[in-house]
């Protein structure tokens, strides 16, 4: 009987305690609105984006998942970066066919023993 009357009273203290803890915290106990989280854009701005710079970006976390415009903003830049890299490929392989095409085709076959060259 003893032992059921002190189970009684330690779960009157606990529910005591937890009630004034959630309701009696007055003003004191609200806790101040956070500053929401910012994106820091970490994409080099004076070299070309990276495999690297790519597996280390990291957004922060809104209350719906990632905000819109950190995503977009970053996809935009990636987008711009793969423009140019093409676009400088194009050139590559354009230079580099007209200067196959400018230089005479070489044999490679070996001329018989009777044959001059």
């Amino acid at each position: 009987m003893f032992m059921f009357l002190f189970l009684v009273v330690a779960l009157a203290v606990v529910v005591a305690a937890v009630t004034l803890a959630v309701v009696g915290g007055g003003e004191s106990g609200v806790l101040s609105e956070a500053a929401p989280e910012r994106f820091q854009d970490p994409l080099p701005q004076d070299r070309p984006v990276n495999r690297a710079d790519v597996e280390t970006l990291r957004f922060p976390v809104a209350v719906r998942g990632y905000r819109m415009s950190d995503v977009d903003d970053a996809l935009g830049r990636l987008g711009a970066e793969l423009s140019e890299r093409d676009a400088r490929i194009a050139d590559l392989e354009a230079a580099l066919a007209g200067a196959r095409a400018a230089t005479p085709p070489t044999s490679l076959h070996k001329p018989e023993q009777g044959e001059h060259q």
